[in-house]
């Protein structure tokens, strides 16, 4: 047995409408709060969109979950984010075209530099999708210079490099204070060989792909030991058409298996002991948040992961996982 006191998912797509319905309460049932992407059909640009937003999720969801809300990055004026500050936890800039739903992100990281002077000001952190435009295995690499820039142009300014997929991204966490990074299951897991070693498998095709065994190995390291490293799933569904398709949407729905998964992994690395500090204490820490008390229970019980859930297919889906969520 194992309990995990109000854990927390930094990096979560719950959609909206049929999809919102179907995927948020798995989230909602194992975590105590979760930041919420805003790339949505339109994106969330608004603080009316947000607030609707926010109670959309939470009719779905039930109100013992904290919906922590983003805004998609834009130019925005002083008073807007001053408005907003209160009912946001960041502002999330995706690099144009970069993944799904990111078409009105900048295209010119330059152009973003007014705004995020302002969000230093007011103390808005920024919670960045770090590919760059070029070869796909290279673009965390290719866009680490930018967050080196920003990091150092603007100290005051907390910076969430997300899903981090990258030796070279988990060691630029050393150099600068204000720089943080969250890192999902899947990477944890996965390398690109089992996305394209064999069969294609689209069910594990995400954006940032999936790297190299020693970048692996480095996400790994960090979410055992880095002060600045904490979860965050990137659960992203998709229905089963768009994945099962000659263009395969890019996202792993892992939100009914993340926190069971994340068990059976740290188990294995002989670092049970360190969930708690990965899935919780260190956001905490990062953003100065006092999460709702849950105390979530995980048991050491297999179980098989079903195959479809509505008209998704989940991560690990069909596999027997070693560890589940009590009740």
């Amino acid at each position: 047995m194992l309990n995990v006191h109000s854990p927390l998912d930094m990096h979560v797509h719950l959609r909206q409408g049929d999809m919102l319905n179907l995927v948020a309460p798995y989230t909602a049932r194992d975590f105590a709060a979760a930041v919420v992407m805003p790339n949505l059909t339109p994106p969330v640009t608004s603080l009316a969109q947000v607030l609707d937003y926010r109670q959309a999720i939470l009719r779905a969801v039930g109100e013992s979950f904290t919906p922590l809300m983003t805004l998609f990055f834009r130019a925005y004026s002083r008073a807007e984010l001053l408005e907003a500050r209160p009912h946001i936890i960041g502002v999330k800039l995706y690099p144009a075209g970069m993944t799904t739903n990111s078409e009105d992100g900048p295209a010119d990281m330059d152009e973003a530099r007014a705004t995020l002077a302002i969000m230093e000001e007011l103390g808005i952190p920024l919670l960045v999708h770090g590919e760059g435009c070029g070869f796909v295995m290279d673009r965390e690499a290719l866009f680490l210079p930018v967050v080196e820039d920003w990091a150092r142009s603007f100290p005051r300014l907390r910076i969430v490099l997300e899903h981090v997929t990258t030796r070279a991204g988990v060691e630029l966490l050393d150099r600068f204070d204000n720089l943080f990074a969250t890192i999902t299951l899947h990477h944890l897991l996965i390398t690109l060989d089992d996305v394209l070693g064999g069969l294609m498998r689209p069910h594990l095709f995400c954006k940032p792909v999936a790297k190299r065994p020693e970048d692996r190995d480095a996400l790994r390291r960090a979410a055992l030991n880095h002060p600045k490293a904490f979860f965050g799933s990137d659960t992203a569904p998709h229905p089963l058409e768009a994945k099962e398709a000659s263009g395969c949407a890019a996202g792993i729905f892992s939100a009914p298996v993340a926190l069971p998964a994340l068990a059976g992994l740290f188990e294995e690395l002989g670092a049970l002991d360190r969930l708690q500090a990965f899935v919780s204490d260190r956001a905490c820490a990062a953003y100065g948040l006092t999460p709702i008390p849950r105390q979530v229970r995980l048991e050491r019980r297999a179980w098989i992961v079903p195959e479809r859930i509505g008209c998704v297919t989940p991560y690990l889906a069909g596999q027997t996982l070693a560890w589940q969520v009590a009740g």
